[in-house]
């Protein structure tokens, strides 16, 4: 195995702290590299320096002679107006060979770019990316550089393109927040962490194990280290004098000591759920309809959002997401059909294209003018101490935002959303640009918080931990799912391949677009889970339960005006008894409506 590239003791510096602090290490000719690190750790700086698109302030970066290289950057710039097959040949990596103008149009084609004159001025984000992609992968290299490949695109493109890399000749060397995709094709791990370089061997979930044993290693360093501090304390308390070479030497050991720095371990972010109280009434959607553009995005949607929904929206770039969730918070108004929220909802929108926050706002400035307070299970924060939980230390907080990376302003943006204490979450493609230790909290946020949420994402690793109900866009209708993202996915790809060979067998005994449906249409069926069926048998016998003891203990507490002891006793079991039924009645509300939802399906087929 070959090295391709050497860096020895890079540094780079934005400010007088360094992003890259004596960064060594090199790339072998088979390397599957995979960057991880919290954003601002300078990811997509390093890319940069391996890429040539960015110098080092010291160190040296050394090339194998006559080593190819192509670079997919994070946030293509294509503001200048061209054909998209003319963009790919100004991005294409250079050394390669001329590269003609049909090979541009054919990668176009393999990365769902079917009009290849289409202006890439005018694209959305995904689809710019998609151009990158094309550009990228148009020809085989040394070495292939990827910073954020799989933000934007949709899933079934995410899966594509990770076959396609798991084929691929020659290095890889990327940063992604896709988990699924980092384990299932690298297998070296590079973890950046204030300026120092971590690698570990193997894929993502060997990482994992590797970090874990390194931070309880550096634990235990620390934990014997300060024994000995202390007894080296205790020593020189006791008034020793420091005459003799060996008593010097322990007093220059007990500094040199004191002077270690412990370990550093990742500040962790921590969002405690601050919603605000939540009523019956959620968002209820009546037989939506909505076209734009003489297509047809969704039709006859029907939906009544539940207290604590965890629903996400799938479907390919461009079906209708994003004008789905504006037609759910009542920004865009449907073609027909109608749109109910109820009065205790504030719902919190987290948008895919957040607005741009001005460069010369400082970062606490931009929460405060949101609120200076928020109300959590912790207490009152203020907007420096949400800052804080952000990993927006005191100094970043007092600087302004255009010295913020792209992920650390839509770590801000986050921050703002919920400083608004929302009790029902839409969130947009919130893994873009997110690092995965953001992630993983906001996760576990999601997993506290006292409402609803509704998720648009194409982050399969994302949709399988927080989603238990789907609804896929599928020609012009959206259907529901219970089940896994993973196993939907599944399932839809499967579906295409057999159609696909069955239409390359020329199979005649089906109309056109039936093969395969049957799985499909065996994936749409709505139905009760075996817990859902057993609790709809027994929940209005468990309400008339709860309802009878309801009114035992009230009888109890009217005959026990007078003894405030036994009184305060009862008025806290009646409390406890009054959430039990109001936990129940959602839970019957729910169950009616999952049955009435499968009885018209039933109806209709």
């Amino acid at each position: 195995m070959a090295v391709i590239v050497n860096c020895e003791k890079i540094v780079k510096r934005y400010t007088l702290k360094p992003v890259l602090e004596g960064v060594t290490c090199y790339i072998e000719d088979n390397a599957r590299i995979g960057i991880v690190g919290i954003n601002g750790t300078g990811k997509s700086t390093f890319l940069k320096i391996i890429s040539g698109f960015e110098e080092m302030d010291e160190g040296q970066l050394t090339r194998r002679n006559g080593l190819t290289t192509a670079y997919l950057p994070q946030m293509p710039d294509y503001r200048e107006h061209r054909p998209a097959w003319e963009q790919v040949l100004l991005d294409a990596p250079a050394n390669t060979g001329e590269i003609e103008p049909y090979e541009a149009i054919s990668a176009l084609m393999q990365m769902g770019i079917k009009d290849a004159d289409t202006d890439v001025a005018t694209l959305s984000g995904g689809q710019k990316k998609r151009v990158a992609l094309a550009a990228a992968l148009i020809r085989p290299v040394d070495l292939l550089i990827l910073d954020e490949p799989t933000n934007h695109l949709d899933a079934e493109t995410v899966q594509q393109l990770e076959d396609r890399l798991k084929g691929l000749k020659g290095a890889l060397l990327m940063v992604t927040h896709d988990r699924y995709f980092l384990d299932r094709i690298c297998n070296t791990i590079y973890e950046l962490d204030k300026g120092q370089l971590f690698i570990h061997s193997g894929n993502y979930a060997l990482y994992l194990e590797e970090k874990a044993a390194r931070l309880e290693n550096e634990s235990a360093q620390a934990r014997k280290r300060s024994a000995i501090l202390r007894r080296e304390l205790a020593w020189i308390r006791r008034g020793a004098q420091a005459r003799s070479t060996k008593q010097k030497a322990r007093i220059e050991r007990f500094e040199t000591m004191s002077a270690m720095r412990g370990p550093e371990h990742d500040q962790q972010l921590t969002l405690e759920s601050a919603s605000r109280r939540l009523g019956r009434k959620i968002i209820e959607c009546e037989a939506l309809s909505l076209s734009l553009g003489g297509r047809t995005l969704f039709r006859d949607f029907t939906y009544t959002v539940l207290r604590d929904e965890r629903m996400a929206i799938v479907g390919p770039n461009g079906c209708g997401k994003t004008s789905l969730l504006s037609v759910l918070t009542q920004e865009r108004m449907p073609d027909s059909g109608s749109v109910t929220i109820g009065d205790t909802v504030k719902i919190g929108y987290f948008r895919q294209e957040f607005p741009e926050i001005p460069g010369s706002v400082r970062v606490i400035d931009y929460l405060r003018n949101i609120a200076e307070y928020v109300n959590t299970k912790d207490g009152r924060l203020s907007a420096s101490q949400m800052l804080e939980r952000f990993l927006f230390p005191m100094d970043v907080q007092l600087t302004p935002v255009s010295r913020l990376s792209g992920g650390e302003r839509r770590r801000l943006y986050l921050c703002g959303i919920l400083m608004e204490s929302p009790n029902v979450l839409l969130l947009d493609e919130p893994t873009n640009d997110l690092d995965i230790s953001t992630l993983e909290v906001l996760e576990g946020y999601l997993d506290d918080f006292d409402g609803a949420v509704i998720a648009v994402s194409h982050d399969r690793y994302f949709l399988d931990r927080i989603a238990n109900r789907l609804f896929a866009f599928e020609d012009g209708r959206i259907y529901q799912y219970v089940c896994s993202f993973s196993d939907y996915l599944e399932a839809r790809l499967q579906a295409d391949a057999d159609a696909s060979s069955q239409a390359t067998a020329g199979a005649s005994s089906a109309p056109s677009g039936d093969a395969g449906r049957g799985k499909r249409e065996h994936q749409r069926e709505l139905r009760m889970t075996y817990r859902e069926a057993q609790d709809y048998r027994e929940i209005d016998a468990k309400l008339a339960s709860l309802n009878a003891s309801l009114e035992t203990l009230d009888a109890e507490i009217d005959a026990s005006a007078s003894d405030y002891v036994k009184l305060t006793e009862l008025s806290a079991q009646r409390e406890t008894l009054l959430a039990e039924i109001a936990s129940a009645e959602e839970r019957w509300l729910y169950l009616t409506d999952l049955a009435e939802r499968i009885e018209r399906e039933g109806k209709k087929a």
